[in-house]
């Protein structure tokens, strides 16, 4: 009796793990039925309509930005499943910023392989205190031209904006691959009238400053400082020396003069070289503001709207000279032996 105790126990033990064992698997099969009838479900088209929403992925934007703002357009079923999905084939990086115009109908599969075709429309951030050929620079390589085409558009934007230095207003823009040149230029120069408003033209009227005066002291400036709030005392020392007849002395429009003569429209080129030697502070040209006093003839660079806003509200005080110590701190001074004696303190000369 003990002997068949045993052998009916071993049984029923046996029989209740099969009946475990059964049951998990129907619950696994049961889920894994309803996991694929929701994910069949959350892949598929949103809509059926073909019609095409404007789609723009801003810079740096994370696969769970890109899927939350997919899902508030209406261009997936589940933002999760989108972002889950792109981390698990590995497309998560190769999704670009810019803007896209996409289809309504389509799948989630479909949709990500329209992303990884690319936008049609690009991002372009163009920094301010950068020069023409740098601008031009910065189109080529975000418009991803190559070759030729690379060169016709560089070509064809220095001669389109030659007269507009200083008034290709640095921003982030979006462009189609195939802009054209004088579009960029025409957008670039619509921005600056915008952002250079009525009011601050009036402004500078009072102050007896016009605007291209005004777009000249910006692009020194904007070489030759650092902070937002150090831009309106220096505005206010330069505009002070160009009125009392002082050379500025400002190294950035040097640079500017010897980087044309160089540079021409070569491509890649030091632009902006330091430091600057003896020999390069007697360069003959109008833009050395060491050796001739007054305004350069021309903007050196795109100031930003800081920039134009420090000169435009510059501010008055006693200093006549100012310098930057290698941390970047300014120094100001009101006579030239303070001056000097700022040079030996903080930059050990």
């Amino acid at each position: 009796m003990p002997r068949r105790k045993g052998t009916v126990g071993r049984f029923w033990t046996k029989y209740n793990r099969m009946k475990r064992l059964l049951v998990l698997l129907i619950i696994i099969l049961i889920s894994s039925f309803l996991l694929a009838v929701w994910w069949v479900g959350t892949t598929q088209a949103p809509t059926n309509t073909a019609a095409v929403k404007r789609f723009v992925i801003t810079k740096g934007a994370s696969s769970s930005q890109i899927g939350n703002n997919l899902g508030e357009a209406g261009l997936v079923k589940s933002s999760l499943v989108f972002k889950f999905y792109v981390q698990l084939t590995g497309n998560s990086r190769r999704i670009q910023a810019g803007e896209y115009r996409i289809p309504q109908n389509l799948s989630l599969n479909r949709l990500i392989s329209f992303l990884l075709q690319g936008p049609t429309e690009l991002w372009v951030t163009i920094p301010e205190g950068i020069r023409r050929e740098e601008i031009a620079d910065k189109f080529v390589e975000s418009l991803e031209l190559s070759g030729t085409e690379a060169t016709a558009f560089r070509n064809d934007f220095l001669q389109r904006s030659a007269a507009k230095e200083g008034y290709l207003f640095p921003d982030t823009y979006l462009f189609p691959r195939d802009a054209s040149a004088s579009a960029v230029v025409s957008l670039l120069t619509s921005t600056f009238d915008k952002k250079v408003d009525a009011k601050m033209r009036q402004d500078l009227d009072q102050k007896d400053i016009i605007l291209s005066q005004a777009v000249i002291v910006a692009s020194l400036l904007e070489r030759e400082t650092i902070t937002d709030q150090e831009r309106p005392v220096v505005a206010g020392i330069l505009i002070k020396r160009w009125r009392a007849g002082w050379p500025l002395q400002v190294d950035a429009s040097v640079q500017y003069a010897l980087a044309s003569a160089k540079c021409g429209q070569t491509v890649d080129c030091n632009w902006w070289p330091r430091p600057l030697t003896g020999d390069d502070l007697e360069i003959n040209s109008p833009y050395n503001t060491y050796k001739f006093p007054g305004l350069p003839p021309a903007p050196i660079a795109s100031p930003g709207i800081s920039a134009i806003n420090g000169v435009v509200y510059y501010e008055e005080s006693p200093y006549w000279f100012y310098l930057h110590d290698e941390d970047g701190q300014i120094h100001y001074a009101e006579t030239l032996d303070q001056h000097n004696a700022n040079i030996t303190r903080y930059l050990n000369r």
